[in-house]
């Protein structure tokens, strides 16, 4: 909960986009909500249920103990209770099952489509954008982005609709027991988040550098192994090691503390909660004494209050999940939108006799059009020539066959093979 994640430019435009993609299966999506209300309303129900057969023991029992005419302990209602609450169990765990099934099909059709739509878009990108994108980038986007939105669909959208029922399930289920002790589980809700916050903000800082160190040694590795014979040639093994150690040193201490301070988050939680605990069986106690609420209830009580901060924390880690998945799509998206390769015209000419006549007129070229590398160039070869084009690195030799292959268009002028642009 105290890491920061990527968050999206655009998240409510992503997220219409990404919505788009499950347009298709909204029956299917439909059955998945009605699955995951029904599984957890048999959950919620299920420690009420579980009070009623502690009820009747304990009452048996300490009738027993009173030695009072005719106590005894009814083991076939508690029986019968426990049968229901078997069946309970089962039906919450069939509806679950057949929810998952759903929805990891509604996951896969719709990454499928995804991936298919890359794939087409590949084939059509201009030789620019793969000179302006390294190759890591590509497969990032393509694998690690489309992943990333695979497993949330399958995931994080069910555990965000359980968590939600489930707290209001509880509330609901608490209230009916006692709006007291309700009120009291709520109270503790504000320490919850201020703990939270406290440390996230901490943490965050450390979380940072430490996505920094990790991108410095991934890149420093990826140097290392590419440039292996030229660090060999040169000598600079000790230096290339000396620089890792120190970056490796700077990612050790700054993920120690990023993982020391957002680890003390979860424990803190629980000690609010046995907090909440102490008082609850307290006050309940208090209550079965003077005979207000039975047994059963308060140990149903006390498992509702147990589950009432987890839907808070899985919420909180899955609005985590959902703004990186938000941002992983809205890569994906950028992708999609990249300009495409400009076809050659349905009445192109045809050379068919081909004489090596090659003109460029008033040729103006840049890579990024607010940078012009090119200005003004004119260039006449006639056929039978031999041209030699001699320059230092960078002084635009392997532009020039670019340009000629077309494999990037030119901003201002034209370019002539026997007299075809």
């Amino acid at each position: 909960m105290g890491m920061p994640v990527e968050k999206a430019k655009d998240f409510k435009g992503t997220l219409r986009r990404l919505l788009k993609y499950l347009v298709p299966f909204k029956l299917p999506l439909i059955a998945v909500f009605l699955m995951t209300i029904l599984s957890n309303i048999f959950t919620v129900a299920s420690p009420k249920v579980m009070g009623k057969a502690i009820t009747a023991l304990y009452e048996g029992s300490m009738m027993k103990l009173n030695v009072l005419e005719g106590a005894s302990i009814d083991f076939a209602y508690i029986a019968k209770i426990l049968l229901i609450l078997g069946i309970l169990y089962v039906v919450s765990a069939v509806f679950t099952y057949i929810q998952q099934i759903i929805m990891a099909t509604i996951a896969q059709k719709t990454v499928f489509t995804m991936r298919r739509d890359v794939d087409h878009k590949l084939s059509k990108l201009p030789l620019k954008f793969f000179d302006t994108h390294t190759h890591g980038e590509i497969l990032s986007r393509v694998t690690n982005d489309v992943d990333n939105v695979s497993s949330t669909l399958q995931q994080s959208v069910t555990q965000l609709i359980t968590a939600l029922i489930t707290f209001v399930g509880v509330i609901i289920m608490m209230l009916t027991i006692s709006p007291l002790l309700t009120l009291i589980t709520i109270l503790m809700l504000p320490l919850y988040v201020i703990v939270t916050k406290a440390i996230a903000s901490r943490s965050q800082r450390h979380f940072k550098e430490q996505q920094e160190a990790l991108g410095d040694l991934n890149g420093h590795v990826e140097e290392m192994y590419t440039g292996h014979q030229i660090i060999k040639a040169f000598g600079q093994e000790e230096k290339s090691i000396d620089q890792f150690n120190e970056i490796n040193e700077r990612l050790y201490n700054v993920g120690w503390r990023a993982q020391f301070i957002s680890g003390i988050i979860m424990p803190l939680m629980g000690f609010i909660g046995n907090i909440g605990y102490v008082i609850v069986s307290v006050v309940g106690s208090i209550f079965v004494t003077r005979g207000t609420i039975d047994i059963g209830n308060i140990q149903a009580f006390i498992q509702y209050s147990r589950q009432f901060g987890q839907p808070i924390t899985q919420t909180a880690n899955i609005a985590n999940v959902l703004q990186s998945t938000i941002a992983s799509a809205e890569r994906v998206f950028e992708f999609l939108d990249e300009e495409e390769w400009v076809p050659d015209s349905q009445d192109a000419k045809v050379i068919e006799f081909p004489r090596g006549e090659v003109r460029f007129k008033d040729v103006d070229f840049g890579y990024n059009p607010d940078d012009i590398l090119i200005e003004n160039m004119s260039i006449d070869v006639k056929p039978g020539q031999t041209i030699a084009i001699v320059g230092p690195t960078g002084a635009g030799k392997t532009t020039l066959v670019n340009l000629l292959m077309r494999f990037y268009d030119i901003q201002s002028g034209q370019i002539t093979i026997d007299g075809g642009d």
